[in-house]
């Protein structure tokens, strides 16, 4: 059996080890248009502020490759697949034949049009380990950064670079930071912690149009740069479908086991849709864990396996400067919050279950929660005033709490 992974993400690795557990005879090729062995991208940020180094950043040992037989090719783009020959053209013009193949092509970064961006010298993107050694060579002559876009990205860029410039500016359309995972009583919350820091918001505008080393805003408010980030957002890497039967929407469509609708061939991480478990909807739910469980169940099934793939939520942990916060599941239904000086807690019940929540600044045992919307517990099963207060075991029948620390329950 031989095995084609195009990609060399998160999701390649969950594959490669789901391939192993059933198949260690199988040859399993890796192809990967970066040159660097697999890496963590959340960790870009940290790389950035020094916080960390790039062999800390591997998200797995040098011999990764070789303790399980896989032949890795850097600087190798896969760019068409022939369904009929079992083939894939690569970029170098030659081709290369599969048994099964997945697609593990990730996301790219989404760059809009703004009048005179192309004019602009210093310009980059935040998504690579390229784009932050190429922004890292930069920084000792830049003085102010202008950053588009207050999601994930670009706070997270802030953050790296926040100790090696003099001025950090962001700009959103959005009329609060992180729109996509926090509601506005957490974002103003995070906002106020990174202005006390120096960051300058200009939300609910964009940029009009760039002049030599200023943006000008539809507002009219004028903010001097030496260097631009883009950092509006992603799309999914899905060019290698163009001319096959694989269906598409916003990503690659898939089932359960990571099948496309093309046979032999399967799709996992940034690039593919799944299924929500809180929302029940396909959707690309562009996250490192979701990547990796995702690429295993793939994996494992491409050996003749199974394992669904059918626990996928929106979750996120991250930190600003000290300041963290974790959030997970949907947002739609009964909401309890509670907002101190110290933190902010959302949880959001519907049709008798947990399925959503927000926690910022104490996220000590956050993963209960998450525990119970990915599991769909029904909060008539546990003491949910307890849970609601702190979230901690005692919230659990002693059965339960045997059953989740390793026990045997009775």
């Amino acid at each position: 059996m031989k095995y084609v992974i195009s990609g060399n993400s998160a999701a390649a690795v969950g594959c490669i080890e789901g391939i192993r557990r059933l198949d260690q005879k199988g040859k399993i090729v890796v192809v990967t248009d970066e040159e660097y062995p697999v890496y963590s991208r959340p960790l870009i940020s940290y790389f950035l502020c020094g916080k960390t180094d790039r062999e800390h950043m591997k998200y797995r040992p040098d011999d990764f490759y070789e303790k399980n037989g896989v032949d890795l090719y850097y600087r190798t783009r896969a760019v068409k697949i022939d369904e009929t020959k079992k083939e894939v053209l690569m970029s170098d013009g030659t081709k290369m034949e599969y048994d099964k193949l997945l697609i593990a092509t990730g996301s790219a970064p989404f760059m809009p049009s703004m009048q005179g961006l192309e004019q602009v010298k210093r310009k980059f993107t935040f998504m690579s380990l390229d784009d932050a050694l190429v922004l890292e060579k930069s920084l000792s002559e830049i003085q102010n950064v202008l950053i588009i876009g207050a999601g994930l990205i670009g706070l997270k860029c802030a953050e790296g670079i926040y100790e090696r410039v003099g001025r950090i500016s962001v700009v959103d359309m959005a009329d609060r930071i992180l729109p996509s995972i926090l509601d506005g009583d957490a974002a103003g919350m995070v906002q106020q912690h990174l202005e006390d820091k120096g960051i300058r918001f200009y939300l609910s505008d964009s940029v009009a149009y760039f002049e030599e080393k200023q943006a000008v805003l539809k507002s009219g408010r004028k903010i001097p740069f030496d260097a631009v980030v883009v950092a509006v957002g992603v799309r999914p890497n899905i060019s290698l479908t163009e001319g096959t039967g694989i269906q598409t929407g916003r990503g690659i469509v898939t089932d359960v086991y990571g099948r496309t609708t093309a046979a032999d061939i399967y799709a996992a991480g940034d690039c593919a849709q799944s299924m929500d478990a809180v929302t029940r909807t396909e959707r690309v739910l562009a996250l490192l864990p979701n990547a990796y469980m995702q690429g295993e169940c793939a994996g494992i099934h491409m050996a003749g396996g199974e394992k669904p793939y059918d626990f996928a939520i929106a979750m996120n942990a991250i930190g600003f400067f000290g300041l963290h916060m974790m959030t997970a599941g949907s947002y739609e239904g009964e909401a309890l919050a509670e907002k101190t000086a110290e933190g902010y807690k959302k949880l959001v019940v519907k049709d008798g279950r947990l399925v959503g929540f927000i926690l910022v600044g104490d996220i000590r045992r956050g993963g209960i929660y998450t525990y119970l919307i990915r599991n769909r517990i029904p909060i008539q099963t546990l003491d949910f005033d307890v849970l609601a207060a702190q979230p901690q075991l005692l919230a659990f029948s002693k059965e339960k709490r045997k059953e989740l620390l390793g026990g045997v329950p009775r």
